[in-house]
């Protein structure tokens, strides 16, 4: 058995693979991988992404760039132009990041499904009773980025950004065995709310930027204010920044989830399946032109 075989293997082992990456000082660790990563001396720059692109197989062909300065600038790498065509239809969201689908539907009494027989509510994700009352009764897509895929994001439609909302939390893993034993365990993890009005039918759309273990951060250069990760209590800012389709709206910096949360009205892309691979800028979610059927509830 070669080394890879093993250490698939063992990665396979889900009991295992929770422990490994959940039992231990979770946000301590993760403050020294983003230590640790942005690390630029040669030898150590070098052996880090080279034991990165052997467990993570990252396609770093599409990259924009094809070196790097750090594992840190390996992780949050830009594309080449055209590397995410966009789909341009009108009335629709895409993706606003590379991820796996994990649940996909219809918000029911304010009730999104984590895995099979496990729910968390509108009001635990958001920390927002008035937020949360946007999207009862609309759509949700949960997207996890893996370690390897682009780490960036992007906006799903031509937008503002009225508000950006961080939570602060814990940093649990997000991969399929935590989300089967850490019930709510978005709700659970620090994580960032950002809140859109659609240009075009001023419909509003809530982004979720979920961190997990080993994320350094959540960056969104936008906003000029710092998420402090130290504070204890869940902050809100409000901006009126202006995104067309695809522009870019900040990084993780490693893998980690984004939830999409659509008001009533919206519907999702026909033949949309949990374990699907989306690329960012693909077909996600139709929506209705005119204001009215949910569009009259705004932002800000």
């Amino acid at each position: 058995m070669t080394l890879r075989a093993l250490i698939n293997g063992l990665s396979e082992n889900e009991r295992l693979n929770f422990v490994l990456t959940n039992r231990i000082p979770r946000r301590t660790f993760s403050r020294f991988m983003g230590w640790f990563s942005k690390i630029e001396k040669p030898l150590i720059r070098d052996y880090s992404i080279a034991l990165f692109r052997w467990f993570c197989a990252p396609d770093l062909a599409e990259a924009k760039q094809q070196t790097f300065r750090s594992l840190h600038d390996c992780f949050i790498r830009e594309l080449e132009a055209g590397a995410r065509p966009l789909d341009r239809t009108p009335n629709l969201l895409v993706s606003p990041c590379d991820g796996i689908v994990v649940a996909a539907g219809q918000i029911r009494d304010a009730s999104l499904l984590q895995v099979k027989g496990s729910h968390y509510t509108l009001e635990e994700l958001l920390r927002d009773d008035e937020l949360a009352a946007l999207y009862r009764g609309g759509s949700y897509v949960t997207l996890r980025l893996t370690a390897g895929m682009y780490h960036r994001f992007h906006a799903p439609d031509a937008c503002r950004a009225v508000r950006v909302g961080h939570i602060p939390g814990d940093a649990w893993n997000v991969n399929p065995p935590a989300l089967k034993r850490i019930d709510r365990l978005y709700c659970r993890n620090e994580r960032v709310v950002l809140s859109l009005e659609l240009a075009h039918a001023r419909h509003p759309v809530t982004l979720v930027a979920v961190a997990a273990v080993l994320v350094g951060g959540i960056r969104l250069p936008f906003l000029q204010l710092p998420l402090e990760r130290r504070r204890r209590r869940p902050t809100a800012f409000h901006t009126s920044a202006q995104f067309e389709k695809g522009d870019e709206l900040g990084w993780f910096e490693h893998g980690s989830t984004i939830l999409v949360l659509a008001p009533a009205g919206f519907g999702l892309r026909a033949k949309l399946a949990d374990g699907e691979l989306l690329k960012m800028g693909q077909a996600l979610l139709h929506y209705p032109s005119l204001q009215g059927d949910g569009a009259g509830q705004r932002l800000g």
